[in-house]
């Protein structure tokens, strides 16, 4: 790890220094393969790098005034806790987890009409974690006003209705498996997670 102060790094460098970029080739969950990887769990599992990554969620939150701050499950569930934390009393945090094909808030949280939601979600690829989730919000009868990603990697806009702020940007070019330079050269093939 680096000896630059968290706040003065940027988000690709956080991920760099927790060794959370990685190089190879990799199969993603879309099914398309890339030469670079973000394992989000690798900067996570640093509370340094974690706090400042919500900080900085927080901060670009904050103009929203957040009620409630919801994330996806695995990784939006330590960053709702974190980034609502960070934004005080009486932000609440929650987490949207898989059920039938979607996303449900579950767990008996009860949510007011008037909540004001805000989405924190850790790598926006093909936006479909942040959707099932931005729905189960819905599903609870409330609009969100606001979402925010740690990294935008999307290669298409990803539209939801309301602001959605990026930390960070990291182009990280894939492709379809049957067009994949990594396969042509033969290089094994990972798939990030289950190992």
């Amino acid at each position: 790890m680096t000896d630059v102060p968290d706040a003065d790094a940027s988000v690709q460098s956080l991920f760099a220094d927790a060794g959370a970029l990685l190089d190879g080739h990799f199969l993603l969950k879309s099914g398309r393969h890339a030469a670079r990887y973000l394992e989000k769990f690798l900067v996570l599992q640093h509370p340094r790098h974690g706090v400042e990554l919500c900080r900085r969620l927080a901060a670009a939150l904050a103009p929203h005034r957040p009620t409630l701050v919801v994330g996806p499950t695995t990784g939006g569930v330590l960053l709702s806790f974190e980034t609502a934390r960070q934004l005080g009393e009486p932000v609440r945090a929650a987490f949207a987890e898989p059920v039938d094909g979607g996303r449900a808030l579950r767990r008996g949280w009860a949510i007011a009409p008037d909540e004001r939601v805000a989405i924190v979600d850790d790598i926006l690829t093909t936006g479909a974690s942040l959707l099932e989730t931005v729905q189960a919000v819905r599903d609870a009868g409330v609009e969100p006003v606001a979402a925010a990603v740690l990294v935008d990697r999307s290669t298409e806009p990803v539209e939801l209705g309301f602001p959605l702020i990026s930390l960070g940007r990291i182009e990280i070019p894939s492709w379809p498996a049957d067009e994949c330079p990594l396969c042509a050269e033969s290089l094994p093939l990972r798939k990030p997670g289950s190992s």
